[in-house]
């Protein structure tokens, strides 16, 4: 028999049960050469973090078996082939279809994800055991073109004070790439549409107190060299790439939590496969307390809430979503001026 070209099956310890990891030696990220297993065992090493950040929450699978050059695309079913251990739940989209998601139980489920060749999880903001309390504010700082990586440190400061002085703790992490997540964990009872209000209020405070440096703006015609507040990553069905998972960079870098004294020196580039596991090692988890008290959004919704009295219409929702009932027309300011 021909020996796999990728090496042998490879079995891991995960703890409640052992994961083959098929193929072990295909290379993913290519610019150090890291493989499949690599990705695996970085998985392990971050498990108690990892697991602090998802465990029971859905999980949308971006896979790529071929490596972050090769072809790939997202997964939104577990296979009728998978284990019959796997935990999954279903979700359902914005027009209502349905799909059996995987809910991160365990650090295995994790571990046979990446041997379908899934490098992150993008996760659904609630926990399958209480699917209607959507419990995590996800503000993304998006930079615009022109912008810098200080502008985006200095909008997420501004984004921590504004809430701290709503009494709201937040969470700081990397994306992996070029911007930051700043995230509340939110107590139960607020659903998506509460959380997305909460964004929307937060994303116009940004611009309202530093408009030379944030933007709620939602047409990219309007942002200028400025850093997006992107309010609709909390619509209702949306998910976002989960903490200390790796995206499908070449480098191998990984959407890492930080504390907030580490913000003005945090850098994504160098927070990667290789360096984050000693980083976990000796710091431990910087998100280590986000569940210990969830936080109300309550005066965060009664702004919105104010301003829809006021006169001011909802934030325009993503083009894949029904027309919503406060929204203002939703057509780019530009298009606006030309149509009769």
């Amino acid at each position: 028999m021909a020996k796999n070209e990728h090496g042998d099956p490879v079995e891991l310890d995960a703890g409640v049960r052992t994961v083959t990891i098929t193929s072990p030696d295909k290379v993913m990220f290519p610019t150090h050469g890291q493989t499949k297993l690599d990705l695996a065992r970085f998985y392990l090493a971050v498990a108690e973090p990892l697991m602090n950040a998802t465990r029971d929450r859905p999980v949308l699978l971006q896979r790529h078996p071929n490596g972050v050059r090769g072809k790939s695309f997202y997964q939104k079913r577990v296979p009728d082939s998978a284990p019959d251990w796997l935990t999954t739940t279903t979700v359902s989209t914005v027009n209502g279809t349905e799909s059996r998601a995987l809910v991160i139980a365990d650090i295995a489920h994790v571990l046979w994800a990446v041997n379908m060749g899934c490098l992150g999880l993008h996760v659904w903001p609630f926990r399958a055991s209480e699917p209607h309390d959507a419990d995590e504010l996800r503000i993304d700082l998006d930079p615009s073109p022109g912008t810098t990586f200080d502008m985006v440190r200095e909008t997420a400061a501004e984004v921590r004070d504004f809430l701290a002085d709503e009494g709201i703790t937040a969470w700081p992490k990397t994306t992996g790439s070029k911007g930051l997540h700043v995230y509340v964990r939110v107590e139960p009872g607020w659903d998506s549409y509460d959380v997305r209000r909460a964004a929307v209020v937060v994303a116009r405070e940004m611009e309202r107190r530093r408009p030379d440096l944030a933007t709620d703006k939602w047409w990219k015609e309007e942002r200028g060299e400025r850093i997006f507040v992107d309010f609709n990553q909390n619509a209702p069905h949306k998910n976002v790439f989960g903490a200390w998972c790796a995206r499908p960079r070449v480098g191998a870098q990984v959407s890492t939590p930080f504390s907030w004294d580490e913000l003005a020196t945090i850098d994504p580039e160098v927070l990667t496969l290789a360096t984050v596991p000693d980083r976990v090692a000796e710091d431990g988890d910087p998100w280590a307390g986000i569940d210990d008290a969830p936080q109300s959004i309550a005066s965060l919704v009664e702004r919105f809430h104010a301003d829809l009295a006021d006169g001011i219409p909802d934030a325009p929702w993503p083009p894949v979503y029904p027309k919503q009932p406060d929204e203002a027309p939703r057509v780019a300011p530009s298009r606006a001026r030309t149509d009769p």
